[in-house]
């Protein structure tokens, strides 16, 4: 197997230019089987991996989740890149310790982001979130082959006012403290797009592509994006075609069940 160190280095390598597709497995058998596929690296989704555990997004704890991730980094030779919540500690000294720990799994990079999960404030402070950064900057830093660390603007998702410009002056603030990719899942229209990848450059800006947006991957590259991930997308996906199938069930058809992949070519995946 490929070393962490090295694993490391070449996921940052992959930044450097171009566009590229990060997909999200959420076990071990879509790890495996997105790696066979030509991917060149994965990505895990915290909701794919809890709504896999009969879970809600956000409900895994830190010990699940570092378990999950060894998991995925152990599936495939691939760089894979955590979905790591919002760091897994209540202060900036609780983030730096989550994250060794993190890095300990393997992972080439890992997200933290500033939604704190609390209805009644949504996002953490300006302040906090860059001490947070900061934090999880010096651990991704002491290990082997320096893990590259993704700073997450939530704006969009946690109903901010005024969206846009609050992760623009957010993500301007996790560049100046050691964020290398940064994030801004829920932005969709070329515009948005535009004006975070300016304010990111020269920075890479991640895109969150987890419903149609009309935009091609060729277009996306147009605008300045340099990876692309789907976020738990494929994990719903999954569940989607189960849900068609036993509603098809409970009604008395089973024509779903011919869209399943063959038991045969799943079986000649894993056993290879």
């Amino acid at each position: 197997m490929t070393g962490v160190a090295e694993r490391r280095e070449a996921f940052r390598a992959m930044h450097e230019a171009g566009c590229f597709l990060l997909p999200n497995p959420w076990d071990v058998g879509t790890a495996k089987y997105l790696a066979s596929q030509g991917f060149a690296a994965l990505a895990t989704t915290s909701s794919g991996a809890a709504w896999s555990r009969g879970l809600a997004d956000g409900a895994m704890d830190l010990d699940a989740v570092l378990a999950h991730l060894s998991e995925i980094v152990g599936a495939t030779d691939l760089p894979v890149n955590a979905d790591f919540g919002h760091g897994y500690g209540s202060d900036a000294e609780g983030v730096m310790a989550a994250v060794a720990r993190c890095c300990d799994t393997g992972v080439a990079a890992l997200s933290v982001e500033d939604a704190t999960g609390d209805p009644a404030r949504p996002l953490f402070t300006l302040e906090d979130a860059v001490a947070r950064i900061r934090a999880a900057r010096a651990a991704c830093d002491a290990a082997p082959g320096r893990a590259m660390l993704v700073g997450r603007a939530e704006c969009f998702l946690v109903g901010h006012p005024d969206p846009l410009a609050e992760s623009l002056r957010r993500i301007a603030a996790y560049a100046e403290a050691g964020a290398e990719v940064l994030y801004v899942p829920g932005i969709a229209t070329p515009e948005q797009i535009e004006a975070v990848v300016r304010t990111a450059s020269p920075l890479p800006v991640n895109l969150l592509v987890s419903r149609p947006v009309g935009l091609t991957m060729e277009a996306i590259a147009a605008l300045g994006i340099r990876r692309v991930s789907v976020g738990g997308a494929l994990a719903g996906v999954a569940w989607g075609a189960v849900g068609r199938a036993v509603a098809a069930m409970k009604a008395g058809r089973f024509d779903e069940l011919g869209t399943r992949m063959p038991g045969g070519e799943l079986d000649r995946l894993f056993a290879g």
